[in-house]
């Protein structure tokens, strides 16, 4: 996989010790785990790796922005993407499952991808819930879901209890309006 050596460090050749690293990330990552769910974006993935005979330590920070749906209006919403995290490598023949935080490699191995983490840690760093800042969704979408102010509610109840109050029921309310529907529609 051409993406897996995007983000992979060849880290055998390296003396023990400190070594940063730096990757850009974009909508091929995403592309490349079928991710429906990012659109695209630009992120940076810094890499601080301590070096030892017996790990790898790797201090991950990304930063930047991903473009997923707005969970209100459904177009396309920037989100800021900001994580820190830190993933230890050990080598052992002996490979246990990877669980997130240890990830364990055969000692033979020369280098190690980090393609999966990377990916993994931007979408749990997204938000639950996935919307612009108000005021900047679709208006046109925006208008499809008119919520109604707190005055607006108070109005409404009272109009039902007026209605309520002089006899006339909610399958009237339905008849009467479905009647102003049909009057408008032959009008035009």
């Amino acid at each position: 996989m051409e993406i897996a050596k995007r983000y992979s460090i060849a880290y055998k050749g390296l003396a023990d010790g400190k070594h940063e690293f730096s990757f850009d990330v974009g909508r091929a990552l995403f592309e490349s785990f079928d991710c429906e769910e990012v659109r695209g974006g630009e992120c940076r993935a810094t890499v601080a790796m301590e070096k030892s005979q017996s790990a790898l330590t790797l201090d991950v920070r990304i930063a930047g922005q991903v473009v997923v749906e707005c969970d209100r209006c459904l177009e396309d919403c920037a989100l800021p993407v900001e994580y820190e995290g830190r993933l230890v490598v050990k080598f052992s023949d002996e490979i246990e499952e990877y669980d997130g935080e240890v990830m364990w490699i055969p000692a033979a191995e020369s280098e190690i991808s980090l393609a999966q983490y990377i990916y993994e840690s931007i979408l749990l760093s997204l938000p639950y819930r996935r919307v612009h800042p108000d005021g900047e969704c679709d208006p046109a979408m925006m208008a499809r879901f008119a919520v109604a102010t707190a005055e607006e509610f108070d109005r409404m109840e009272e109009e039902a209890e007026r209605r309520q109050a002089h006899g006339v029921s909610g399958d009237d309310m339905a008849k009467l309006a479905a009647l102003k529907a049909r009057m408008e529609s032959d009008a035009e």
